[in-house]
């Protein structure tokens, strides 16, 4: 069986805090000649065990993304957290981490809790793992600033689109990776720009409304972009749903259907209703030069 050494946790954003852990599991993996790999859920326990709806930073699939791009985890195990919360603690360190996965290696947070009624915590599984022969490591909170990373407080950062601060306690920027679907052709006929119309999934966070200065990633290829999240008050038909559109710089062509990864990385302005079409057009080159001159000097 592959040996594997494991840090477990949701991972929500994958921040510094998580890095602490991730670094710890590439660097062991490294010694022991296993593979590097997390454990995470499908969904939020905090969000299931209260019953609260809480927005998340990142899908699953941008939590995979970063832990692999980011920190060289090689596999990212995605559990049902449903049939995991009704395991015994000591099952799942012994039956499902042990026997099933070959973990040979352990990495938590301090205040990491799983099994059946959360009965599982960091000293439960330092001693089940000393007794099973298992490495363990347990991880202190990591702070910046005097402040304690968490997922809670650069959700908050997201929110209010402080999206610079974000970024630090992140480790890189907030992303949001989805297909680009069909918009009303806008973007490009009526002010010139090609444009990518992004959907915010359930349970992820929506930036504050706004115009950001971002990045779009697709085909291999790394654009700047001015992005305006919201409800787009100008336009005529405007539907009230909330969108996420990008409008690509020096690029000209039809990205429908494309996986496009979007890294958000300046608020420049507030959403606000222009008089007209040409207002909104002047306004959106005034926020290209802008996006260029901060992407010219970062």
């Amino acid at each position: 069986m592959t040996k594997r050494v494991i840090a477990l946790g949701f991972f929500d954003g994958v921040h510094l805090g998580h890095g602490a852990l991730l670094r710890t599991v590439k660097e062991a993996a490294e010694q022991l000649g296993a593979v590097p790999c997390a454990f995470t859920f499908d969904r939020s326990p905090t969000a299931v065990i209260t019953g609260r709806d809480i927005p998340l930073l990142s899908t699953v699939e941008d939590r995979i993304l970063l832990m692999r791009q980011c920190y060289g985890i090689q596999e990212v195990v995605v559990a049902p957290f449903d049939a995991m919360q009704r395991m015994d603690w000591e099952d799942f360190v012994e039956k499902y981490l042990v026997q099933e996965l070959g973990v040979v290696h352990v990495v938590a947070g301090h205040d990491f809790h799983f099994g059946y009624m959360g009965k599982g915590n960091p000293r439960r599984l330092a001693e089940k793992c000393g007794a099973l022969g298992l490495g363990c490591d347990i991880i202190e909170k990591v702070e910046q600033d005097g402040i304690t990373i968490s997922s809670t407080y650069i959700r908050n950062l997201v929110a209010q689109g402080e999206m610079e601060r974000a970024a630090q306690f992140l480790g890189h920027p907030h992303i949001l990776t989805q297909p680009v679907g069909r918009g009303k052709g806008i973007g490009h006929s009526d002010l010139g720009f090609p444009t990518v119309n992004l959907r915010v999934p359930d349970r992820v966070i929506v930036p504050a409304f706004g115009v950001y200065a971002t990045r779009v990633w697709f085909d291999g290829q790394c654009r700047a972009a001015v992005t305006n999240v919201g409800v787009r008050p100008t336009v005529a038909d405007n539907d009230g749903r909330i969108t996420v559109e990008g409008f690509i710089l020096d690029f000209n062509g039809d990205l429908y259907s494309h996986q496009v990864r979007m890294e958000f990385h300046k608020y420049l302005r507030g959403e606000r209703k222009f008089p007209s079409m040409e207002a909104l057009a002047e306004e959106i080159r005034r926020n290209a030069d802008q996006t260029r001159a901060y992407f010219e000097g970062v």
